[in-house]
């Protein structure tokens, strides 16, 4: 089973603050930026943003089965989103994951994803297999 990178960094963290390990002595900031805000200017103007409440159902569903770590109805489900249309913010290469959000009535995956950034409730939407993306607001 493969465990989204957010999700194994939390648990290792996790780990080490129970053992009390170095990683304890390094607590999250107290005021985390919002990741629009660490991006470059070109990749803020390329990513919008939108309320989780107005994801379409299945982008819930694929939300739930993220954070659950699987099972997933692809093999492409959890990969390495490769960033090539440089539209998110820049990142190592690894940092970026792909999920497939269902599309009814489409015979294959359909174009919609949801794209998973390291950080916590970093998931970016896209109803258009890449063209654009929406950063999810969980505040709304």
């Amino acid at each position: 089973m493969r465990i989204p990178p957010r999700i194994a960094t939390g648990i290792a963290l996790a780990a080490a603050l129970v053992v009390g390990g170095p990683v304890a002595a390094q607590a999250a900031p107290t005021s985390a930026a919002p990741v629009s805000a660490t991006v470059s200017a070109g990749a803020v103007a390329a990513v919008g943003d939108i309320c989780q409440s107005e994801l379409p159902a299945e982008a819930h569903d694929t939300l739930e089965l993220i954070e659950a770590g699987g099972p997933y109805p692809y093999p492409q489900d959890g990969t390495v989103f490769q960033n090539r249309e440089g539209l998110l913010p820049d990142q190592s290469s690894d940092y970026y994951h792909e999920f497939t959000v269902e599309t009814p009535g489409s015979p294959d995956r359909g174009a919609r994803r949801i794209v998973t950034g390291e950080s916590e409730q970093e998931d970016y939407y896209t109803a258009d297999h890449y063209e654009s993306f929406d950063l999810v607001d969980y505040a709304c």
